[in-house]
């Protein structure tokens, strides 16, 4: 057995061996004193002399411990018996069945529902074929599958932008060359090593695999081979070397974990950036589209306002629309439509979703049956959300849009497959396979006789008995059993003479004999072995039924696909009918972005008793730069968050929280919101900020949407208000897109005065004596105040320093017209050092830099100032007035007289 584990671990030198011995799965060595301490486990010795270490998990109690082992970094492999030891000559035969990665781990106790389960392979040793004509720079090919739904897609990106692929895949496994000095070239170590750093970054467990494995003509012929085509052109691969090498490393490396012919795996999806909005990784995170930022649960995502899913596929493809909303106007409105008409029809929606309750993850039981995993419970599951299908497509029978009409076609109730599977296996079948009570009584008639002996037969006995006295007129005859003997006809010597010829005695009593005939040895031989052949009957029924449902496997998922959009759909519908979302109008004009009364879905979610504060956002030709300011807690970062997410809930062809939306299709959207550093990677809070903002300005287009909030403010106020000027004119000249720019620099308020596409927006504040009032108001203009005094007592700042701060603030202020003077000056001498930090794009000849805007001479004039020459009464009656005793109408007479001055003023 030692060598038999011995030739295990050398296969399999970087994996933990389960080696299975009867009951337990035992490990030794090294293994065995890591799963004693990850697994607290009890350390013992096989060997006395030697002292082998030991440790070992019950068979039944696996998974548990599996599980734990793999989320702690470790790959375990699994050692299997491969023969029944009675049916042994010796020792069992062994062998490593599976390999356990974190990317592999399938189990249903590691699995999230609504989650997928991603490996991913990375090629970069093979040139991408745009990149080796001159065409393109993709450089990498990229291939990830999930084995317990059998999705496998593919894409190609470039080596900068494989950060941004890598937060959307999010994958749980990376697999890599293993490429040593002498293999490949510095362009592909470079590559690598940039491949890795991402993954390091992400804290990705990463798996090494010889680069021949990498190999494109390989991976075209084991792409053939596991597709069943004899052309890869309609997967959009055919030419493509670096995703053929892909997809061939991912493939060779998931054969050779999981020792099977993944039957699951029957389509290949290649990913088309160009047809999806592009988000990249610092706005998946502060949008909390999946993740909160807060502890990277789905609490306080829009995930979880948004899922409405009555199926865990239903949730993983609202996942997968929510990262990877669509840019085309056409299947926009396709979805579209689909919610519109669940929405205007609430009865069937409402029958719909007690259709779709109880259907369970059809993807992932298919996915368990072609992979051999499925369970006799697995199967009479599936039985049942089949027997649901029917219902769901007699709902869609009078469909009026083409997206419903054409699910009902791609539901296949597979009726005789669920039939046959209510047929054969019994409503509630063991956990195990191979002890019995699988098949349904009345199935098979061998089954039911053999458990008819295996229960001893007591009808049979007692009619053999019945005959028997019968036919020997012996009256106290009787069938008796012992461990020993086995059945046996017993009869007292007062009977002895009446005995029939035929009759074999076994056994001499006191007062009786006991006897055996042909047909009660023949009896026995059969109730002996009835148990276990009964089972193994069993279990040969089920492996039948198990691969008749797998034959099945194209049709179960095809089904299982259409269930998942459909519970999108219906999900959809019903939040929008719950939280009052309309329906956004999508106009070709890439510049429009009107929402009215719009919402943060998030944020209206969470307010339970204190309404939501909606507000209006209007971006087009004339206003594609907005600078808004207000003070902090106002509502300014829930407003630019709002209108990104809106734009992304109708681009995934959702419904939005707002009265009315017209939104000009986005091909991107970029955020630059909140602050934080990254220490792993060197890099100060500011830093982070300009990297952040640096790839915006590279990669934004006229289609983009830019939320930008508080650029600058992580460094000194000159540098940081020169850095925020440059980016607000390089937005609106340059790049044309349309931006909300959130900012306390009172200052940028200037911009609109030569900006011709630039408006400015506030938040309202209403002040009452030494309180302020939050409005959560976006109103026409800009502010000159922060009120950050006023914010930093409700923080609970101490009373001493609020006093000081209020001192400095009006010192400061008295002195706000020289301050300002000194930052236009600081601007005019940085604003070319900011550009050149900036990097404005190549492409672009630098036109030159407008003039600032014309100084004026007086900040802010003063109503007094203004009525210098008017009537003195108006003005003693304007300084003695008592606005806490003033009446309405009586102030509203004293404005119109102070109009009438001003007027003739």
């Amino acid at each position: 057995m030692m060598r038999q584990y011995n030739a295990a671990k050398k296969k399999h030198p970087q994996a933990m061996v389960f080696f299975r011995m009867g009951d337990f799965y035992e490990l030794f060595f090294e293994d065995a004193k890591i799963a004693a301490r990850e697994l607290g486990l009890a350390l013992t010795a096989r060997d006395k002399e030697r002292k082998v270490p030991m440790a070992g998990v019950p068979v039944r109690a696996m998974e548990g411990y599996l599980v734990r082992l793999v989320r702690a970094g470790h790959t375990v492999a699994i050692c299997e018996q491969l023969q029944d030891p009675k049916d042994a000559k010796g020792i069992v035969d062994r062998d490593v069945v599976r390999v356990v990665s974190p990317g592999t781990l399938i189990e249903d106790e590691a699995l999230v529902g609504s989650e997928p389960l991603f490996v991913l392979a990375v090629d970069v040793q093979a040139t991408a074929a745009g990149s080796a004509a001159g065409g393109g720079e993709d450089e990498l090919g990229l291939a990830w599958a999930d084995l317990s739904t059998g999705a496998f897609r593919c894409a190609s990106t470039s080596v900068e932008r494989f950060p941004e692929e890598l937060a959307r895949i999010a994958p749980a496994e990376l697999v890599l060359p293993d490429l040593h000095e002498s293999d490949g070239s510095p362009e592909q170590h470079a590559r690598l090593e940039a491949v890795r750093a991402a993954a390091a970054r992400e804290e990705l467990p990463v798996t090494l695999r010889p680069p021949w494995a990498f190999d494109a003509r390989n991976g075209a012929r084991d792409l053939r081979e596991q597709l069943g085509a004899r052309t890869l052109e309609p997967f959009g691969v055919e030419d493509r070397p670096e995703l053929l090498a892909g997809c061939g490393a991912l493939l060779d490396y998931l054969v050779d974990t999981q020792k099977s012919a993944l039957a699951q795996i029957r389509d290949l999806k290649r990913h088309e950036p160009a047809r999806h909005l592009v988000l990249d990784r610092a706005t998946r995170r502060t949008l909390e589209l999946v993740r909160s930022q807060q502890d990277g649960g789905r609490e306080g995502t829009l995930m979880a306002v948004l899922d409405r899913s009555e199926t865990p596929m239903g949730a993983r493809l609202l996942r997968d629309w929510l990262l990877e909303p669509l840019v085309e106007r056409p299947a926009i409105l396709r979805r579209q439509e689909a919610v519109a008409e669940l929405l205007d029809a609430a009865d069937r929606r409402r029958a719909l979703a007690e259709a779709l309750d109880g259907m369970g993850d059809l993807e992932r039981t298919a996915g368990k049956v072609a992979s051999g995993r499925a369970g006799a419970r697995e199967l009479v599951a599936l039985a049942g959300a089949l027997e649901r299908v029917p219902a769901l497509r007699g709902e869609l029978a009078s469909a009026a849009c083409p997206a419903l009409s054409e699910l009902r076609e791609r539901l296949d109730p597979l009726a005789p497959l669920s039939e046959r599977i209510r047929a054969t296996l019994a409503d509630d079948p063991p956990l195990g396979l191979k002890d019995g009570g699988l098949v349904r009584e009345g199935h098979s008639a061998e089954v039911d006789e053999l458990r008819a002996l295996a229960r001893g037969g007591k009808d049979y006995l007692a009619a053999l008995q019945q005959r028997e006295i019968e036919r020997t007129g012996i009256p106290t005859l009787k069938i008796g059993f012992n461990r020993v003997f086995g059945y046996y006809l017993e009869i007292t010597h007062a009977h002895r003479d009446r005995v029939p010829e035929d009759y074999t005695r076994k056994q001499t009593l006191k007062n009786a004999e006991r006897y055996i005939t042909p047909e009660l040895k023949e009896y026995e031989a059969k109730v002996l072995g009835a148990e276990e052949k009964s089972k193994e009957l069993e279990y040969r029924i089920f492996l039948e039924l198990r691969e008749a449902a797998a034959a099945e496997l194209p049709r179960l998922l095809a089904t299982a696909a259409a269930v998942a959009e459909l519970d999108v759909y219906a999900g959809l519908a019903r939040v929008a009918s719950e939280r009052r979302y309309c329906r956004p109008e999508l106009v070709e004009d890439s510049v429009v972005l009107e929402i009215t009364e719009g919402r943060h879905p998030v944020v209206e979610a969470a307010l339970l008793e204190d309404p939501f504060v909606p507000n209006d956002a209007r971006l087009g030709e004339g206003s594609r730069l907005v600078v808004l300011t207000g003070p902090n807690m106002s509502g300014k970062s829930t407003w630019l968050r709002q209108t990104a997410l809106i734009v992304l809930m109708a681009q995934m062809g959702g419904f939005v929280p707002a009265d009315a939306a017209r939104i000009g299709l986005v091909d991107r959207i970029f955020t630059r919101l909140g602050t934080g550093d990254d220490i792993a990677r060197g890099q100060s809070t500011f830093m982070v900020e300009m990297v952040e903002t640096a790839n915006i300005l590279r990669n934004a287009s006229e289609s983009s949407l830019l939320l930008l909030d508080e650029v600058g403010r992580g460094t000194s106020t000159f540098d940081g208000l020169a850095i925020a000027w440059s980016v607000c004119e390089h937005v609106h000249d340059r790049l044309g897109a349309r931006c909300l720019f959130a900012t306390h620099y009172h200052q940028l308020t200037d911009l609109a005065a030569s900006l011709d596409r630039a408006r400015n927006l506030n938040v309202a504040v209403r002040e009452w004596g030494e309180e302020i009032v939050f409005l959560h108001r976006i109103e026409e203009g800009g502010t000159d105040r922060s009120y950050g005094i006023h914010v930093a007592r409700l923080a609970g700042v101490p009373p001493g320093v609020l006093d000081r701060a209020k001192e400095v603030l009006v010192r400061l202020e008295k002195d706000e017209e020289g301050l300002s003077r000194k930052i236009l000056a600081e601007h005019d001498a940085a604003a070319p050092a900011a550009e050149r930090t900036l990097a404005a794009d190549a492409a672009h000849a630098a036109p030159a830099a407008p003039a600032p805007p014309p100084e004026p001479e007086v900040l802010q004039h003063s109503l007094f100032d203004l009525l210098e020459d008017a009537d003195e009464d108006l003005l003693a009656e304007l300084r003695d007035v008592d606005l806490n005793a003033l009446p309405p109408i009586e102030a509203w007479k004293l404005i119109e007289r102070v109009k009438r001055a001003l007027d003739g003023r």
